[in-house]
């Protein structure tokens, strides 16, 4: 979807899986196990999860086996969607927002270019931390608890 088309924007493309939620799907005592399980079901079953670049990276940087994570996302049938070009205007937009809101990080956010790419593919978020997507990409769909 062109940035152009973002009027058109409704979500129903499918759902861009935040970093956190995958996070806590994996670790058995965090407080929202359960939650991110039962989600990343409830979703899977309605329309198709994706993962990008960003998202895939920061689920590297623990240092699990990329087996193992290709493991889980096959799980859920999870996409793995290229980072699309239109996102990037979208994303600087959104960290200029930030920086004249008083933000202090000198490069944009990860949240920034996930929030992009979902606006501009026609997804939701499934994300424990609503905020960032709510601040910065207003008409964005996001589940969260």
């Amino acid at each position: 979807m062109a940035l152009a088309d973002l009027a058109r924007y409704d979500g129903s493309a499918g759902v861009l899986v935040d970093t956190n939620v995958w996070v806590d799907c994996i670790d058995e005592v965090s407080p929202w196990h359960d939650w991110a399980t039962n989600q990343l079901q409830t979703c899977s079953e309605r329309c198709p999860l994706h993962v990008n670049i960003v998202i895939y990276a920061e689920l590297l940087i623990p240092g699990p086996d990329v087996r193992a994570l290709d493991a889980l996302l096959d799980v859920y049938d999870t996409l793995r969607t290229p980072l699309p070009w239109a996102a990037a205007r979208l994303a600087a937009a959104a960290y200029a927002t930030y920086r004249r809101r008083g933000g202090t990080k000198h490069k944009p956010l990860p949240d920034f270019f996930i929030g992009a790419h979902a606006a501009v593919a026609n997804l939701r978020v499934l994300t424990r931390d609503p905020r960032p997507y709510k601040n910065y990409f207003a008409r964005l769909e996001v589940v969260a608890p």
